[in-house]
């Protein structure tokens, strides 16, 4: 059964960090693409990072370009978000998805990609 698990998320103020973590269960992670989302209150569900499982390249959505970073660690089957500078716009339930083929990373933003989707849990960027 696979399964993935998201934690890290908090409240933080604004100009804070987190890091989130994906931990991923019944799959090799090697082998697939990793995305994370995120879904706002009143929103539909926004890309904003994904990483490939073929040469690491990854893609940013704009609104968290130079903010967010995407990173994986194949041996111990876990993906992470660092999140830096953020801001009360980032407040939202993040997702993490895995996909087992993706044609290029940066169609890795579309939710349609993915096979396996995670819980999420709440970022909340509040003075």
């Amino acid at each position: 059964q696979v399964q993935l698990v998201e934690s890290g998320g908090d409240l933080v103020q604004p100009g804070g960090s987190l890091r989130l973590s994906c931990k991923v269960s019944g799959l090799i992670l090697h082998y697939y693409f990793i995305g994370w989302f995120r879904q706002a209150p009143g929103k539909g569900r926004e890309g904003v990072s994904c990483i490939s499982s073929v040469d690491g390249s990854t893609f940013y959505s704009d609104s968290v370009k130079g903010r967010f970073t995407i990173s994986r660690d194949n041996d111990n089957n876990v993906a992470y978000l660092e999140m830096n500078d953020l801001r009360p716009e980032d407040t939202a339930v993040y997702y993490c998805a895995a996909a087992r083929a993706i044609w290029s990373v940066e169609a890795g933003q579309y939710a349609n990609e993915y096979d396996y989707w995670g819980q999420g849990t709440q970022v909340t960027v509040s003075s």
